[in-house]
């Protein structure tokens, strides 16, 4: 069995009224039902097979969001080869690392990534480049148009002895500590981690979904687009580029969502819009976030404002289950500082350095085991075998139950920030300043300091037209904090640097400001 089964299935399937039924729909209006995806999928298979994609081989996808993506996905599937989902946003260096480490075969791209691509074209071993036109720019002559694909067969595929264990897709984490490795996903785990939600949340197939991530993420495609398709419902995709918050709104209403996929910057944006009160969201019933913890004034504010809007909180990561535990709606507000319990067919445990089990209580490396835990890195035994173990992912995340058995995040394992012998979670004391008025954004990291070791340093993006002194920071946390997890020092930036999933990326931040500091310290 393949995943592939997905569009066979519902394109044949009475309950979606005769095929006739939308599966896919952009929010510029275009879209395909069950039989047009399972028929455009079958074509862009059959002419990848005539072009020598056998099974195993990689096939590159760097596109932004559209119809497409989700075609080439499940023509991978039904021909056993690996998806190598791409980062538009890479840089040259980060592209050419991630194709060659990959193998990629053929790499099917959007003509405005031309340029991008050609960048790297020398030192990379892809075969062939197709190109899909999005009317921004030409097909670069030495790549074939995207016609090539819509011309094979849309007859059924003929599989080469799929089995659930075969890998489907390669997805490259997402880079809060460095470079990235890519996650194997199999047909099992994809299958296992869409059961997973639609046993969580009961998916029905009346359920219209809105996804506002970019495609290549699993935020954006296996958070709740996947699980939807599976049981028939209908999944709305945003545009890639441009975001604002208010037309992300629009869409919700125009298309009358009613399960949304919103990171937590994303909420943060919506209510610091003016435009707000525009916007009723009756249809919507839900909003699941990740990727970092919501914020208690955000929860309260939605709750506020949207008193039948339900709020999902939840947790995970790519390789070891992208949701392993959430939070229920009706607990958000009295355990908006958690994440949840662990999902259907979950285990969660606190370990410590040794792999040693915590009591409840205590602060640990997060592991989860599950059926849609990653199998491994490609090509990567030594980092397969530090993060998997006997079926356990270790997350390098921190995290504790408490005595309910609610899960709450202190941080990364980096992110615990050891000065003069105490140890400072870092989610702590942002939970702490992004409450307040004038602050907009915050990450906490830690910093070298020569008498300390390490000293704590608030980097903060202020809310626009909001003032707001080092001093004045450092004597609010003192009001809520002891008084060595104060920060020492406090940066003002624009803007965070984020993965696509929306987490900061706290390596950079380290880098920039923790050798600044070393540097005025050695001048002083």
């Amino acid at each position: 069995m393949d995943l592939g089964f997905l569009t066979r299935r519902m394109a044949n399937d009475a309950n979606v009224s005769n095929n006739e039924k939308i599966a896919i729909k952009e929010e510029s209006g275009r879209s395909w039902t069950y039989k047009e995806l399972h028929l455009v999928s079958n074509a862009y298979a059959n002419k990848l097979r005539e072009l020598g994609i056998q099974k195993g081989d990689r096939i590159g996808i760097l596109l932004y969001n559209c119809l497409e993506y989700f075609g080439l996905y499940f023509a991978a599937a039904k021909l056993g080869a690996i998806a190598v989902r791409l980062n538009f946003r890479l840089a040259s260096a980060e592209l050419e690392y991630a194709l060659n480490d990959s193998g990629t075969k053929i790499l099917c791209f959007h003509s405005t990534l031309a340029t991008h691509v050609k960048e790297v074209k020398d030192q990379v071993q892809v075969e062939r480049y197709i190109c899909l036109s999005n009317n921004e720019a030409d097909i670069p002559p030495w790549a074939e148009s995207w016609a090539i694909l819509n011309s094979g067969d849309p007859d059924e595929v003929k599989t080469d002895h799929i089995k659930l264990s075969d890998p489907l897709m390669l997805m490259y984490t997402s880079g809060t500590t460095g470079r990235p490795k890519g996650a194997i996903w199999t047909h099992e785990t994809t299958f296992w981690f869409c059961a997973m939600q639609s046993m969580k949340w009961k998916f029905t197939g009346q359920e219209i979904g809105m996804t506002t991530g970019p495609l290549y993420h699993v935020g954006a495609m296996e958070d709740l687009a996947l699980p939807i398709l599976m049981m028939g419902g209908t999944v709305i995709i945003t545009k890639s580029k441009g975001f604002k918050i208010e037309r992300i709104l629009s869409v919700i209403e125009k298309e009358k969502a009613t399960d949304c996929f919103l990171f937590p910057f994303m909420i943060y944006e919506m209510l610091n819009s003016p435009a707000l009160d525009q916007y009723q969201l009756k249809h919507l019933r839900i909003i699941y976030t990740g990727g970092d913890p919501l914020m208690p004034w955000a929860l309260e504010t939605l709750k506020q404002k949207f008193p039948h809007l339900g709020v999902v909180q939840v947790y995970g990561l790519t390789e070891g289950t992208p949701i392993a535990a959430a939070l229920d709606p009706e607990d958000a507000l009295l355990k908006g500082h958690t994440v949840g319990k662990p999902m259907p067919l979950t285990e969660i445990m606190i370990i410590d350095d040794d792999g040693t089990p915590l009591p409840t209580g205590e602060i640990g490396e997060i592991a989860i085991k599950s059926p849609a835990v990653s199998v491994g890195y490609w090509r990567k035994p030594d980092e397969t075998k530090k993060t998997f173990v006997n079926g356990w992912c270790k997350t390098g995340d921190l995290g504790k139950f408490d005595h309910d058995g609610y899960l709450s995040i202190a941080g990364r394992k980096k992110d615990m920030i050891r000065s003069g012998g105490e140890n400072i979670y870092a989610a702590e004391i942002e939970d702490v300043l992004y409450r307040h008025e004038a602050v907009k954004e915050v990450a906490i990291i830690g910093i070298p300091d020569p008498k300390y070791i390490e000293a704590v340093c608030a980097v903060i993006v202020r809310k626009e037209g909001a003032k707001l002194t080092e001093e004045e920071v450092i004597e609010y946390c003192k009001k809520y904090l002891a008084s060595y997890k104060k920060p020492k020092k406090v940066v003002f930036v624009e803007e965070l640097p984020r993965t696509p999933s929306g987490k900061v990326q706290k390596y950079i931040l380290r880098n920039q400001y923790g050798r600044r500091n070393e540097l005025e310290e050695g001048s002083r």
